[in-house]
């Protein structure tokens, strides 16, 4: 069983008139959070998966909402749950 989470962030560029269906999308999958951004076409978005397989699944579902031109990932870390740090 793995005990790793992997944390990512993305920045995502959009068609300011989508953004609304665009965050509502974004919104209902696991582990995604929205932390800015929105009314240029832009929005801040981190990912907490279990592995990396489920980041780029995650990355790949942003990527088909309609209205979304693309999905930078910004950065990525590997951290082991079981550490006590």
């Amino acid at each position: 069983m793995s005990t790793e989470i992997h944390i990512s962030s993305l920045v995502i560029q959009a068609r300011p008139v989508h953004m609304a269906a665009i965050g509502a999308a974004i919104e209902h999958l696991e582990g995604a959070e929205i932390h800015g951004g929105g009314e240029h076409g832009k929005l801040v978005v981190t990912l907490e998966t279990v592995d990396e397989s489920a980041m780029l699944t995650h990355i790949e579902a942003i990527n088909r909402i309609d209205g979304v031109l693309s999905v930078a990932l910004i950065f990525h870390q590997v951290e082991d749950e079981t550490d006590p740090e």
